[in-house]
Order: C-alpha cells, then sequence, then structure tokens
C-alpha cells in the first residue's frame, strides 16, 4: 500500500509543477523526490506523470489519483496547522458565552484549570440560556446547544448530551410507573421553555426513528435546574439533561423512566464567527473543553 506522505509529495508535485521546488519545499533532494515519485509508481504499477524537460503532465490515471489524493493533503496540512503553537506559550483574553448547566457543572471548573495552565491568559464567561450575537456583543466563542442555523458561524462539535425521563420515588409511588409513551397523559409532566417546538413537546425514539409526542403539565420553565428541584419535590415528571440529574440518579433520589424509549439527544458545540480565523488560545480552549466532557462522558 503507498505511503501517506508520498501521496502528499505527489499532490506537491502537480501543483508546484516542479520536482526542484518541491525539493525545496521538503528540505530534501531532487532526486529524492523522484525516487518517491517513481516508488508510488511501482507500488500501483500505474505510470502517474509524463516527465519532459520542460513540464510535467498528469496520465489519465494520476489525473484521478491527484483529485483524491490533494483532499489527504489538505486534511493533513490542516490538522498541522491545528497544532501549530501549542507548544507556544498562550496569552491574551477570551470572552465567551455558555449555556447556564454547562457552565455551572462543567465549564466553570474546565475553564478555570485552562486559565491556571496558561498564567497570561484571562477568560470572561459569561452564562447564558438565551442566543448571543457573537459579532456584534463581541465574544471570541460560545458553547451551544442544539442546531446551528447560522451559515455565518462556524461550530465544532464536542460532544451529545443524553436527556433522561426521571422523576422522584415518591411520586411514582403515588401515581405509577409510565410504561409508554401514551401512559404519560395521565400524568403530571413538567415542561422546558427553551425547545423551539414547545415546552411540552417531548422527544421519543420508535424503531430507530425520533418522534414527537405531546405531553401535559402545570408547570413549565426556561431553567433546568428549576424543573429538576420540582421532581424532587415530587411534583412530577421531568426530561432533563443527564449531567444535570446524574447525582441524584446514582443517590436513588430520582427515578429514570422509559429508558428505551427517551429519544432526545443534543449536541454540544463550539461556535465562532466563520469570517474569523481562531486564534491559537481560541483552538487550545476548545480542545481543553473537549477533553474536560470526555473525562465524564459517563454522566452525560
Amino acid at each position: 500500500m503507498p505511503a501517506i506522505d508520498d501521496l502528499v509529495l505527489f499532490t506537491q508535485v502537480i501543483e508546484y509543477g516542479s520536482f526542484s521546488k518541491v525539493a525545496e519545499l521538503n528540505n530534501i533532494t531532487k532526486s529524492v523526490v523522484s525516487k518517491r515519485i517513481s516508488k508510488l509508481e511501482t507500488s500501483l504499477g500505474l505510470q502517474l506523470i509524463y516527465r519532459t524537460t520542460r513540464k510535467l503532465t498528469l496520465t489519465e490515471p494520476g489525473e484521478v489519483l491527484y483529485h483524491r489524493a490533494k483532499s489527504i493533503s489538505n486534511i493533513a496540512q490542516t490538522a498541522f496547522d491545528s497544532v501549530t503553537g501549542y507548544s507556544e506559550a498562550l496569552s491574551g483574553k477570551i470572552r465567551m458565552s455558555v449555556p447556564t448547566i454547562s457552565g455551572e457543572l462543567v465549564l466553570a471548573n474546565a475553564v478555570s484549570t485552562f486559565c491556571q495552565k496558561h498564567p497570561g491568559l484571562t477568560v470572561d464567561m459569561s452564562l447564558n440560556n438565551h442566543f448571543v450575537d457573537l459579532v456584534a456583543d463581541n465574544y471570541d466563542l460560545v458553547i451551544r446547544t442544539g442546531y446551528l442555523e447560522d451559515s455565518s458561524l462556524i461550530a465544532r462539535h464536542i460532544f451529545n448530551s443524553r436527556w433522561v425521563i426521571c422523576a422522584s420515588p415518591a411520586y411514582l409511588e403515588q401515581h405509577g410507573i409510565p410504561e409508554t409513551p401514551k401512559a404519560l397523559n395521565s400524568h403530571n409532566c413538567l415542561g422546558y421553555n427553551p425547545q423551539s417546538s414547545g415546552p411540552f413537546d417531548w422527544q421519543f425514539i420508535r424503531q430507530n426513528k425520533i418522534y414527537t409526542h405531546k405531553v401535559s403539565g402545570n408547570f413549565s420553565s426556561d431553567n433546568a435546574a428549576s424543573l429538576k428541584k420540582v421532581a424532587l419535590a415530587g411534583n412530577g415528571i421531568a426530561y432533563l439533561p443527564t449531567c444535570l440529574v446524574y447525582n441524584e440518579l446514582q443517590q436513588g433520589q430520582l427515578v429514570e423512566v422509559l429508558a428505551s424509549h427517551a429519544g432526545k439527544v443534543v449536541g454540544i458545540y463550539a461556535v465562532y464567527p466563520y469570517t474569523r480565523k481562531p486564534a491559537k488560545r481560541i483552538q487550545a480552549l476548545i480542545e481543553h473543553i473537549r477533553e474536560s466532557y470526555m473525562e465524564i462522558k459517563e454522566q452525560f
């Protein structure tokens, strides 16, 4: 199988149109470049380039390989660029906005640890459940949940948060355990207002497909922590992020129901403006946040 670095070298030869320029670019001799291209051709059993004293011309299979291989070259370069400068001292200020739950449970500690590792860096973190305008409000980075619709922004997927349907043992003892989503019709369900489809539109899964079932109840809120408190008090069934109720589930203060039916999974994204190439400090912080989520992934 051809070596990946030989494919990258091959794309460079085509793009620069010269063995000499590619040799200079990679700090090797022209003869080494020629030998590696010949090695690639031998391993494939195909001639890829017509060589003349004046120019290089692709053969038909060479043309096909070039268009396929140049994406590999681009991916490799992007990977190298993404870590260039990580060993350098990071400095400056980062202004970021994060959802309240993520900020309180995960990101406050993660970001403060990041600042400790880089003494020349400061982070101003705002906790806000509403979508902020990154450009108008001058944010460098925003952590968002859900779907990204604004094409002027770039989003990097960090993690998926699984939601659970739960209630207190006292509530379930008094009202019974629902065995199907339809059984929730006879229960007091707690609505979460930030849902775009409506606070009482709950997502379930059936035959690997997500569908919505409307429930009802006497209380809704735009704050998930408030819904947890109401559920702990035995006043209803809530549909909440696993990370918010993980400890209560482990301790038996809340009980998960309809586990095989719950279908709500929300993506967590790091978002920054499309027109702005993220500074190394932003890239480093995003990677640190991703690693922080991975360390406690069983809680999500």
